[in-house]
């Protein structure tokens, strides 16, 4: 398979409201095409030597690889985690279409 250029970005915040607010941030600067919100996903993790866990909102985004360093300045300038998770994987493929439209809509600085 061919390089894409294209990622999927996860990223968990505390409230469905500030994923909102990090989506139309990510989507206001162009460095999303589409950001999807699922409102309640429950978290089990470590933090701080603890085993913990807590109801997230989780937003799944799409975007090209070279943003990745713009979208995860933005998201850490706002987000209230002291280390929030954003995590990135490639494409690897998908509808040709589709993926051109990712491109057309998303600007680098």
């Amino acid at each position: 398979m061919k390089e894409t250029g294209k990622i999927v970005i996860f990223i968990t915040t505390s409230t469905e409201e500030e994923a909102h607010s990090i989506a139309e941030l990510l989507l206001g600067h162009k460095k999303a095409a589409c950001v999807n919100i699922v409102p309640r996903v429950d978290s089990s993790f470590w933090w701080q030597g603890k085993l913990d866990s807590a109801w997230e909102s989780l937003l799944i985004i799409k975007t090209k690889a070279s943003l990745l360093p713009e979208v995860i300045e933005l998201v850490k300038s706002t987000h209230s985690y002291e280390v929030p998770e954003i995590i990135a994987l490639p494409v690897i493929g998908g509808n040709e279409d589709y993926l051109k439209w990712i491109d057309d809509e998303v600007k680098e600085s």
